[in-house]
């Protein structure tokens, strides 16, 4: 082997090494992301999820809390993508939590037009 076939292996090993070494680094927090997870636990919670989807809600913090675990351990992927599932889970209680709402509404607001009804009937 020649001088420059053994930089040139050093160099290539070298490279490698680097870019190797780039990958595995942990990279951000992904600060954004617990934000945007705590923030729609927070619309999930004003919109009475407690009452109305406590499981869905659980699950949402519970992923918030894992990730911010993970955070700690700077295994930022894997808790970037808890948190999107927490803000998802989220969401989607909040959004059920709605839903419930109006559907007790139109409830209480059919029981009240066959109440008149049931008047206007007994007084003709």
């Amino acid at each position: 082997m020649n001088k420059n076939t053994s930089i040139m292996g050093t160099a290539g090993v070298m490279g490698a090494a680097l870019a190797l070494g780039g990958c595995a680094s942990p990279g951000e927090p992904p600060e954004s992301e617990l934000r945007s997870a705590e923030a729609s636990i927070q619309q999930a919670v004003s919109s009475d999820a407690r009452e109305f989807e406590p499981v869905l809600l659980n699950q949402a913090q519970n992923k918030v809390a894992d990730a911010e675990e993970l955070i700690e351990q700077e295994q930022y992927q894997q808790a970037e993508r808890l948190l999107e599932q927490a803000s998802v889970d989220a969401q989607l209680a909040g959004a059920r939590s709605s839903t419930a709402k109006a559907e007790a509404a139109v409830e209480e607001i059919n029981r009240s037009i066959e109440s008149l009804r049931q008047r206007i009937e007994t007084n003709q």
